[in-house]
């Protein structure tokens, strides 16, 4: 059995069509190649892709913000997705890496990723990679 060829980088213009097919598989909320290009280049996001045998299998994103409360800036791993079937590669780890040097680069101290508490999978991830489980609970609330 050959070892797969893997590679995690920032996502490019060209890797728009594979960004909105991923996005639909994971999110169900298919987007236009001009607002996922919008959002590629806004600067208010860090978008990696992982890419196995050449072809875009996952992404992740992570957001840069301050708060005038605290004197560092903070960061959010927001999103995290790989195609089922090429898993158990350590593309997740990878990404996480890739994310964590950018922050880092930027000043980061602190990194938080918000996740599903079933969600066992990914929770085992973020632990591999040295996250912690805070003690926190999450609100959310729709405007109308």
């Amino acid at each position: 059995m050959s070892i797969p060829n893997l590679l995690v980088r920032e996502a490019v213009k060209e890797d728009i069509p594979f960004l909105i097919e991923l996005n639909d598989q994971f999110n169900g909320v298919r987007r236009s190649r001009e607002e996922v290009e919008t959002d590629l280049f806004n600067g208010r996001e860090v978008i990696v892709v992982a890419v196995m045998e050449e072809r875009v299998v996952g992404f992740a994103c992570g957001q840069i913000y301050k708060s005038f409360c605290y004197a560092e800036h903070q960061a959010e791993i927001t999103e995290m997705y790989i195609q089922e079937s090429t898993r158990r590669n350590g593309l997740a780890g990878m990404m996480i890496e890739r994310l964590e040097g950018i922050f880092n680069h930027s000043g980061v101290k602190h990194i938080k990723i918000l996740t599903g508490n079933k969600n066992a999978k990914a929770i085992k991830t973020y632990e591999n990679a040295g996250y912690d489980r805070e003690d926190e609970f999450v609100f959310a609330k729709e405007l109308k």
